[in-house]
């Protein structure tokens, strides 16, 4: 996703309530004006009688018009400050584009991110006001990569101070091995992207979370490896499509502030435009 929508929901937010002032600073009272001399033109005629009367109706209604820019200004000003407020404080809505988190998320699904599990932070300058938490090895997380604009969403493998090695396809953090148990019962999610003829699906054992994984089987295949010492203030992410996935293995770790929350559910699923929404895939995301 490549558009910044707080930075523009919050100028809509600028331009919506600078419309509302100007026109109660300066159109308002006009109006009221005008509405004053209706009334007194037909001072005359009793309220029966105005209501009645098509020649005191349409000039009230002339006197009260506002124009179409104040109007819509008064109208999306409360709807954009609440929008604003629950999607960067509380819980924002995001679509997954990519197959980086199969078998765990979807192409297609939509999940709900906890934007207040790590703690409050200022929208637009992302400056974190208010700790809460501390991200949670084996968390799903929606963060900005080093030098991207775009959201990313992987799971975190390696904590500030983590030691994280991958030697022949397995998860060693601090020399521990995270292990994996192939489940037969599910199968692989075919990736023509990724350069490996076989998979298997496994459950991965990440210090207390036990999650799903999806590798190559193939006979000899050795994937991405490496030693990588997490620095302080920084986060190791990695793709639980293990063989399909730009993470910190390619272009490094992940900045403190660079964090937008936790993902904790998907909510709903649309594979393709052409298809119809469905929730399949709805539930806590593990």
């Amino acid at each position: 996703m490549d558009l910044d929508l707080p930075l523009i929901l919050f100028v809509l937010i600028v331009i919506t309530g600078i419309g509302w002032l100007l026109d109660l600073a300066l159109l308002a009272p006009t109006r009221k004006l005008g509405v004053n001399a209706v009334n007194l033109q037909f001072s005359t005629l009793g309220e029966q009688e105005k209501s009645a009367h098509p020649g005191y109706v349409a000039a009230l209604e002339a006197a009260r018009k506002e124009p179409a820019w104040a109007e819509y200004s008064k109208s999306f000003f409360p709807v954009l400050v609440v929008v604003f407020g629950l999607r960067s404080f509380l819980v924002e809505p995001f679509q997954i584009p990519s197959g980086s988190m199969i078998p765990t998320l979807l192409v297609g699904d939509y999940i709900a991110v906890n934007k207040f599990a790590y703690g409050i932070r200022l929208p637009i300058i992302k400056t974190k006001i208010i700790p809460i938490d501390d991200p949670k090895r084996g968390d799903v997380v929606v963060f900005f990569p080093p030098n991207e604009t775009r959201y990313f969403i992987k799971r975190l493998v390696g904590l500030p101070g983590d030691t994280v090695q991958i030697i022949n396809n397995v998860v060693y953090v601090n020399n521990q091995p995270a292990s994996q148990q192939p489940i037969e019962s599910l199968s692989a999610i075919v990736d023509a992207q990724a350069p490996c003829p076989s998979y298997i699906v496994a459950n991965e054992q990440l210090s207390d979370k036990l999650h799903h994984i999806q590798r190559c089987n193939a006979p000899g295949y050795r994937g991405k490896e490496g030693t990588w010492q997490v620095p302080q203030g920084h986060y190791f992410m990695m793709g639980d499509n293990r063989d399909n996935s730009s993470d910190s293995r390619f272009w490094g770790f992940v900045p403190e502030q660079n964090i937008v929350g936790k993902a904790f559910a998907v909510w709903l699923h649309w594979g393709a435009f052409a298809s119809l929404p469905n929730f399949s895939s709805a539930g806590l995301i593990q």
